[in-house]
């Protein structure tokens, strides 16, 4: 039996984006209001860097998986030129949402977000996770509206241009 590849690679990729932006949502919606109706800011801060740690773990093998299974889709579907195509705009959105959580999750959270988030939530803890829980509110919009994108796009729901 021979093994479909692109069908592989779909699966893992939907698999990740589930998992990933599934995650996302979860520490969005329920994580951070949970964490910022405990009483003191001390316990604010100890349990959010617990449990964000458990998931940046998670958030890094899928952003992995997804960015090398669409990498290899898009080369094997030889799909590049829909990047200069505007119907695609959801191709473009994939990918910069990729690079911006890839870029997050293995460069700033680890060498600045991190150091940021212990100075900051020392200081003024209140404001601090209304920050972060702001910019998750931001990040998961955009990844909803990529996702929806996507999904209907790839089952041909194109952009009439």
């Amino acid at each position: 039996m021979e093994i479909n590849t692109l069908a592989l690679a779909r699966a893992l990729h939907v698999i990740g984006v589930v998992l990933w932006i599934g995650g996302v949502a979860m520490v969005t919606t329920i994580l951070l209001p949970a964490v910022r109706r405990l009483k003191t800011a001390e316990d604010q801060i100890v349990l959010f860097e617990r449990l964000e740690h458990g998931f940046a773990w998670q958030a890094r093998f899928t952003t992995l998986l997804t960015g090398l299974s669409g990498f290899y889709m898009v080369t094997v579907l030889h799909a590049w030129p829909r990047y200069g195509m505007p119907q695609y705009w959801w191709l473009h959105a994939m990918t910069a949402i990729w690079a911006i959580f890839t870029i997050m999750l293995f460069v700033l959270e680890p060498l600045v977000l991190h150091k940021w988030f212990q100075q900051k939530a020392a200081q003024n803890p209140e404001k601090t996770f209304r920050i972060i829980q702001r910019m998750h509110w931001i990040l998961l919009t955009l990844s909803l509206v990529t996702l929806f994108g996507a999904v209907s796009g790839a089952h041909g729901w194109l952009l009439p241009l």
